[in-house]
C-alpha cells in the first residue's frame, strides 16, 4: 500500500484538476498538490522501513517483477524528490494560476514526480525503464507547454537574432521536440545493453545481477562497451557533452518545470542511476572496467568545465541556471567515476553534493520565476531597488549561492573539499589535470553564482516592477533555502576533516575571492564574453552538423532506392529480355544448328582449358 500511495497519488489526485480544467469548472489544481503531499509522507515511511528488497510478482518466468529497494541511496533520494516536488507545487499554485492549460499542467507534472519516484525505488531495470520513459514524455509535454509559441517570456535566446546560418532563438515547442528527440539518441543504445544483460544474467534485478561474472565474461572490450552503451541513456539525460543543448533550450517551459527538472527530476535521475549501477557493481572489484570508467571522468570534467565557463557568458536568468546545472552534473559523473580507484566512498560524496545542489538549484530557479513575473523579463535585470522591494528574493538567492558555491563554511565547501581529497588520491594515475580542472570549475562556478545575484539585485539595470503580492511563491522557496543551513551541520559532521586540511581551506580562499570579485564586477564586455554567451556555438551540432549529415544521407539513400529500382524495373527485364530474344534465335528446330552450337561450346572451353595451361 505504501508503494501504491506514493507512486499512484501524484497522477491519481491530478485527475480531478484535468477534469476541472476540461470542464471549465473550476481551478482544482490544490488537488493535485494534495497528491505530492500524500507523496511526501509515503517518502517519510519508506525511510523509516528496515534496508531491503520488496517485490511485487509480475513476470516471475521471465524474471521480470516491480522490486523496489530500501537502501541508503533510495531513501534519502525518495525524500529530496518528494519535498521539493511537493514545494514546487505550492509555488506553482500562484506561478500558474492563469495558465491556459492547467489540465496538462498537473498532469504532466505530477506524472513527472510519479515516474521519478520509479526510477528512485526500483531496483528491477524493466521496472525503472517505465519511470524512465515516462521521465521522457512528462518532459516533451512540459517544456513545450506553452506550444502556441506566442509568448516572447516563453522562449530562450535573442528573438529573430541569427549567427551566421544559425538561428539564435528557440520557441516551446521546438524545445520541446529537442529534449525528446535528443534524449531518444541515449535511450536505444540503453535498452540494447539492458537486452544483453538479460540474455547473460537471466536477471533485471540491478543488486542481484552477477556483474562481476558478465564484465569477466565479455573482456575489457566488451565490458567497456556494454557500460558505456548502458550509461548513454544517463549521458543524455543528464546532458553530458555533446548532448548538452537541450537543457539549454528545455528553459522554454515554465520556470517550475525547469525547477523540478533541474533538482531532483529528470537530470538528475541519469546521475543517480550512474550512482546506484555503480554501488551494485562495485567498479573497484572489476578491473575490466577501468577504461570506462576513466572516459566517464574525463567527459564529466569536461562537461562541468564547459558548463562552467558558459555560465559566465550567459545573460538570461534561467539559462544560466541551467549551464550551472551541466556542470553541477559533470561533477556528479566525474566523482562518482573516481569510486573504481578511490571506492564506494566517492558514490557518497557524489551523492551529497547531489542533494544540496538539487536544494540550493531549486531555491535559485524559484527566485528567477518570481523575478520574471516581477520584471516581465527573462534577462538578467535588477538593481538594490529590486533588493529592497523583494526582500526575500534576495535574501534566498544570497544563502542559495553562498551553499552552493563552496565557499567556507558554507554547506557545499565541506562537499567539494572532500571531493578535492578524492582527486588527489587519483593523481598517480592522471597527473595533476583533474585537480587542476576541478579547481578551475570551482572558481568559475562561484563567478557565475555572485554574477546571479549582483546582475538580478544589486547591479543590474533598471527595470519597472509588478508585483502581486504573492505568497505561496516566496514562502516555497524560502522554506527550500532555510533547508540548506541545517544540512551544513550534517555534511560539515560527516567531511569536516576534509574541510580543515590546508588545501581545502585555500582552494576556499580563492573560491571565495572569485565570489566577492564577480560580485563587485559581475559582466566584462569582450568579443569572449559574446562567444561564451552563445554556448562556444555548440548547437550548430544540432542545428546544422547533423541535420545536413541527416539530409545528406537521406538523399544518398533516395539515389540508392532509384538504383536500385532501376535495375529491378528496366536493367534486369531488358537483360532477360534480350537472353530470351537470343535462346529463341538458336531454337530453329534444325539438327544442323544445335551441332553447331554444340560444337562451338566444347571449342570454346577447349581453348579455356588450354589458356589456363598455359597461363599456370
Amino acid at each position: 500500500m505504501i508503494w501504491l500511495i506514493l507512486l499512484l497519488s501524484p497522477i491519481v489526485f491530478s485527475i480531478p484538476t484535468v477534469l476541472a480544467w476540461y470542464l471549465r469548472k473550476s481551478n482544482l489544481s490544490y488537488s493535485a498538490v494534495i497528491g505530492l503531499f500524500i507523496s511526501l509522507l509515503a517518502s517519510v515511511q519508506i525511510y523509516r522501513m528496515p534496508e531491503g528488497f520488496y517485490t511485487i510478482e509480475w513476470l516471475p518466468s521471465l524474471g521480470i517483477s516491480f522490486v523496489f529497494v530500501v537502501d541508503y541511496l533510495s531513501r534519502l533520494m525518495g525524500i529530496l524528490t518528494t519535498f521539493i516536488a511537493f514545494l514546487i507545487g505550492l509555488y506553482s499554485l500562484e506561478y500558474m494560476k492563469h495558465d491556459y492549460r492547467l489540465g496538462w499542467y498537473w498532469f504532466f507534472f505530477n506524472t513527472f514526480t510519479a515516474s521519478m519516484l520509479l526510477v528512485v525505488y526500483s531496483d528491477n531495470l524493466f521496472g525503472l525503464l517505465i519511470g524512465w520513459e515516462g521521465l521522457g514524455l512528462a518532459s516533451w509535454a512540459l517544456i513545450g507547454h506553452w506550444f502556441r509559441d506566442d509568448d516572447e517570456l516563453s522562449y530562450v535566446g535573442v528573438i529573430g537574432r541569427k549567427v551566421w546560418k544559425l538561428k539564435m532563438f528557440w520557441s516551446p515547442s521546438f524545445a520541446g521536440w529537442r529534449a525528446i528527440s535528443t534524449i531518444r539518441i541515449g535511450d536505444m543504445p540503453m535498452f540494447f545493453a539492458i537486452a544483453v544483460i538479460f540474455a547473460l544474467a537471466g536477471n533485471l534485478n540491478i543488486s542481484a545481477i552477477h556483474w562481476h561474472h558478465i564484465f569477466a565474461k565479455l573482456g575489457l572490450v566488451g565490458a567497456t562497451a556494454l557500460m558505456l552503451m548502458l550509461l548513454m541513456g544517463p549521458f543524455t539525460k543528464s546532458a553530458q557533452l555533446p548532448f548538452s543543448e537541450w537543457l539549454m533550450t528545455a528553459m522554454t517551459g515554465p520556470t517550475t518545470v525547469s525547477a523540478l527538472l533541474h533538482s531532483a527530476t529528470m537530470v538528475a535521475a541519469g546521475a543517480y542511476l550512474f550512482m546506484r549501477l555503480s554501488w551494485y557493481i562495485e567498479p573497484w572489484h572489476v578491473h575490466e572496467l577501468e577504461t570506462a570508467y576513466a572516459f566517464i571522468l574525463v567527459l564529466g570534467l569536461a562537461s562541468s568545465l564547459y558548463g562552467a565557463v558558459v555560465a559566465l557568458g550567459c545573460r538570461e536568468r534561467k539559462v544560466l541556471l541551467a549551464s550551472s546545472t551541466l556542470s553541477s552534473l559533470g561533477i556528479m559523473f566525474a566523482i562518482t567515476a573516481l569510486s573504481y580507484w578511490v571506492g564506494k566512498i566517492a558514490i557518497i560524496v557524489a551523492f551529497w553534493y547531489l542533494i544540496v545542489h538539487a536544494l540550493a538549484k531549486a531555491t535559485l530557479f524559484l527566485v528567477a520565476g518570481h523575478l520574471i513575473h516581477a520584471t516581465h523579463d527573462r534577462f538578467l535585470c535588477g538593481d538594490i531597488d529590486l533588493a529592497k522591494r523583494l526582500k526575500l528574493a534576495f535574501v534566498a538567492t544570497i544563502v542559495a549561492t553562498l551553499c552552493l558555491s563552496g565557499i567556507p563554511p558554507f554547506t557545499a565547501y565541506w562537499v567539494k573539499s572532500e571531493m578535492d581529497e578524492l582527486i588527489h588520491h587519483i593523481t598517480h594515475e592522471f597527473g595533476l589535470a583533474p585537480l587542476v580542472t576541478f579547481v578551475i570549475i570551482a572558481l568559475a562556478y562561484s563567478a557565475f553564482l555572485a554574477k546571479f545575484l549582483s546582475l538580478n539585485f544589486l547591479k543590474g539595470r533598471r527595470v519597472e516592477l509588478h508585483l502581486h503580492r504573492e505568497i505561496l511563491m516566496p514562502s516555497a522557496y524560502i522554506l527550500m533555502c532555510a533547508t540548506l543551513i541545517p544540512l551544513a551541520f550534517v555534511v560539515a559532521s560527516k567531511y569536516g576533516k576534509a574541510g580543515a586540511e590546508t588545501t581545502s581551506i585555500a582552494v576556499g580562499l580563492l573560491v571565495s575571492i572569485a565570489y566577492v570579485v564577480a560580485l563587485i564586477k559581475p559582466t566584462h564586455e569582450s568579443r569572449l564574453g559574446a562567444v561564451l554567451g552563445d554556448r562556444l556555438y555548440l548547437m550548430a551540432l544540432n542545428d546544422l552538423i547533423v541535420p545536413k549529415v541527416g539530409w545528406f544521407l537521406a538523399k544518398l539513400s533516395y539515389y540508392f532506392d532509384k538504383a536500385i529500382d532501376l535495375f529491378s524495373h528496366y536493367v534486369m527485364p531488358e537483360m532477360f529480355e534480350e537472353l530470351s530474344k537470343a535462346v529463341r534465335r538458336i531454337q530453329t528446330g534444325i539438327l544442323t544448328d544445335y551441332l553447331k552450337v554444340v560444337i562451338g561450346f566444347v571449342f570454346a572451353m577447349m581453348l579455356i582449358a588450354g589458356w589456363f595451361e598455359w597461363r599456370f
